[in-house]
């Protein structure tokens, strides 16, 4: 990669809008592809995402456009649209991407109905890509607003994970590389379910004990796909696993949080596209299943989403199984 990489980021939202103003900050020239017409518009006019991140003054380096393809002439793909809407997004300027160009997954989630990792996503959807994702504990807010925060970007090849993160570091954001793609993105997906848990359990008023056991039990059912999947132990209890499901089970702000303290308070279940948890819930429960994996907070969450389990039934199925060691 050369030492001033031009950088393209696909997704108009906050967290796309904030990795563009990342890029920016550490110096690069930043494209920003939108579908959205009236955000392209107010971005290079007015430098400012007014729908998703008002308020936040956009560097005039960064170039909205509505053309996927005039984002493929470049040296950093950044991928921020939601995990079920990767392989679509793909599939628009796959063909056209010049043969190497890193495509950074920057969403959190394993894709419904192939049970897919994202950069299984990429490598089968853009093959002339090489695939590497972007984890770790940030809300699009923070890290727009420029507050320190550090994430891990994986790839395959450690050379291509520091040229990432040498391409996206500055004062506030610090990268760390890590080859383990399995569990990066594991942990990154995974969170997201419990984040729904952990709402949920605020939504009922369970009280602070029972959302702290919640986390520690989850993690450890995290910790338990991820060993069965091959990720290293130590991503796991890192940025993109530890680090980003305290982050994401810690309030509201958290989108997945969000969804479940209103599912805990009564309201209904249903399609939210940017709570990643929700069709990440059912993936993450078969890919249990078929390796024998006890997973029993991600089963009652994706049994409450389905609508096959009331609230309160779930937390008492939780609450009453068998004894057994902490450890096991």
């Amino acid at each position: 990669m050369r030492d001033n990489p031009k950088v393209s980021v696909i997704g108009g939202g906050a967290w796309g809008t904030a990795l563009a103003l990342t890029a920016a900050r550490a110096g690069r020239s930043v494209m920003l592809y939108a579908r959205d017409p009236a955000t392209v518009a107010s971005i290079n006019r007015l430098h400012e995402n007014t729908a998703r991140l008002p308020g936040v003054t956009l560097d005039r380096s960064i170039v909205a456009t509505g053309d996927p393809l005039a984002i493929v002439a470049t040296d950093v793909i950044i991928l921020a649209v939601p995990a079920q809407q990767v392989r679509a997004t793909l599939a628009t300027f796959a063909q056209h991407l010049i043969a190497g160009t890193p495509v950074v997954a920057a969403a959190k989630g394993l894709e419904h109905g192939t049970d897919k990792r994202l950069s299984e996503v990429i490598a089968e959807v853009a093959p002339l890509g090489e695939p590497a994702v972007l984890s770790g504990p940030s809300f699009a807010a923070d890290v727009a607003r420029g507050l320190p925060t550090a994430v891990t970007i994986a790839a395959a090849d450690e050379a291509l994970a520091l040229d990432l993160c040498r391409a996206l570091s500055s004062p506030t954001f610090r990268p760390y590389a890590e080859i383990d793609l399995i569990g990066v993105e594991i942990g990154g997906a995974v969170k997201n379910v419990l984040a729904i848990a952990a709402g949920i359990v605020s939504g009922r008023g369970l009280g602070a004990s029972a959302l702290a056991a919640l986390v520690a039990r989850g993690f450890a059912e995290l910790r338990r796909l991820g060993d069965a999947l091959g990720a290293r132990p130590e991503t796991l209890m890192g940025l993109s696993g530890l680090g980003d499901l305290v982050l994401t089970c810690s309030g509201p702000q958290s989108r997945n949080f969000a969804y479940g303290l209103s599912v805990g308070r009564g309201n209904a279940a249903g399609p939210h596209p940017l709570a990643e948890g929700i069709a990440t819930a059912a993936v993450a429960r078969d890919l249990a299943r078929h390796r024998g994996i006890l997973m029993p907070i991600v089963e009652a969450v994706a049994a409450v989403l389905e609508g096959s389990l009331a609230v309160d039934a779930a937390v008492e199925g939780l609450m009453t199984r068998p004894l057994r060691r902490e450890s096991d």
